[in-house]
């Protein structure tokens, strides 16, 4: 069962540990500065998909959602700036019956050697945890989440996607120039009508 908080994860809990203001960047290994905001693509929604990618002091805000379109399935496609390492999903979804059944998660890594992951999406206004095995989601550049039905309305709607995890810069390799300091004939096949080639037939 995914794990339900409106907590700080992976911080201990002290008298004056959290403020909740502007200045609350929540876990340390919150991915919100890898995510490739301008990029992000949501199929079948009311609105865009970057409204639901919220930095971590905003994600309890209901002013910003999306809504599924046409029916109650909707596909969000998250690309990476770096190549992270997911552990956990975050999600804020609903109410009620506009929950989605559940979401199923594919990466571009993880897809070519596993199948793709699923969690039932609990009921909640607040913001659901979901584990991940880093071994499946590992060097991960985008992901795509797909959520088939609501749990009984004609429309699912979501207000937040976020992850935790590791990343790393993404290598870029150099491109590779040949050069050719001078051509030598002996290496290439003669060309018929030129000196030293066949001669032209006759007609």
């Amino acid at each position: 069962m995914p794990h339900q908080h409106d907590a700080h994860c992976g911080h201990e809990s002290t008298e004056h540990d959290h403020d909740h203001d502007s200045t609350d960047l929540g876990p340390k290994d919150n991915l919100f500065s890898q995510i490739d905001r301008d990029n992000v693509v949501a199929l079948n929604a009311s609105g865009p998909g970057s409204a639901i990618i919220k930095p971590w002091h905003e994600r309890l805000d209901e002013g910003k959602s999306i809504e599924s379109d046409a029916d109650d399935q909707m596909i969000i496609r998250i690309p990476f700036t770096s190549s992270v390492k997911l552990r956990s999903l975050l999600l804020k979804t609903g109410p009620t019956d506009q929950t989605p059944l559940k979401v199923v998660l594919i990466s571009r890594i993880s897809q070519t050697r596993h199948p793709p992951k699923s969690f039932t999406v609990a009921q909640g206004r607040e913001v659901g945890e979901y584990a991940l095995r880093t071994a499946k989601f590992s060097n991960v550049s985008s992901i795509s989440l797909f959520f088939p039905q609501s749990q009984g309305a004609d429309t699912i709607q979501i207000y937040y996607i976020g992850f935790l995890g590791l990343w790393t810069e993404r290598k870029l390799s150099a491109p590779v120039t040949v050069y050719e300091t001078q051509a030598n004939l002996a290496d290439h096949e003669k060309i018929q009508g030129t000196d030293g080639g066949m001669s032209s037939p006759h007609v």
